[in-house]
């Protein structure tokens, strides 16, 4: 079943997720290598702006796109990969354990943000039923049916619509 925007405030959550997926995928795109490092996470700088093109391009599918909701269950995995990388992070070798905390928190809270929309639009979705169209009152005939009784009786019918002779059934005569 096709979905259209409505305009209305699931789909404009998720217009603004749309930006703020683009704004920190840019971020995360130009100052990967320093995200990385207030992370103490120096190796990552790669996996951090690989991260950052999955961003810019979920958040352009949530801006283009007619429907939301596939481009929202990106923004979800996505945000489990992400979540799953800090949560890597976060161990007691890493001096920088703190910020990764602060970031967990973070992607934590936009997690919440991204379900709640994502559910929001499905539940649209499912409140978007109408009921089909009553055409108990047409008849399909062209005049009404008692004007139509008897009308095709003195038709002629087409040759290729006539029985065949030898189809044809004929009593016997006694």
């Amino acid at each position: 079943m096709a979905y259209y925007r409505r305009n209305s405030s699931a789909d404009r959550m998720a217009r603004g997720l749309g930006w703020f997926s683009i704004g920190l995928g840019v971020a995360e795109l130009v100052a990967g290598r320093r995200i990385a490092r207030w992370m103490g996470m120096e190796e990552q700088a790669g996996l951090i702006r690989t991260y950052g093109a999955r961003e810019v391009a979920t958040g352009v599918g949530l801006l283009a796109m007619g429907d939301a909701r596939p481009w929202m269950w990106g923004r979800v995995a996505g945000d489990a990969l992400d979540l799953a990388t800090l949560a890597s992070a976060h161990h007691d070798g890493n001096p920088r354990r703190e910020n990764v905390a602060t970031a967990l928190g973070a992607v934590a809270a936009v997690t919440a943000l991204d379900v709640l929309c994502t559910a929001m639009l499905h539940r649209e979705e499912a409140t978007a039923w109408t009921p089909p169209r009553d055409y108990s009152d047409r008849s399909g005939l062209p005049r009404p049916p008692a004007a139509m009784r008897g009308a095709a009786k003195d038709a002629p019918i087409p040759a290729d619509m006539r029985t065949p002779d030898i189809l044809r059934f004929e009593p016997a005569e006694v």
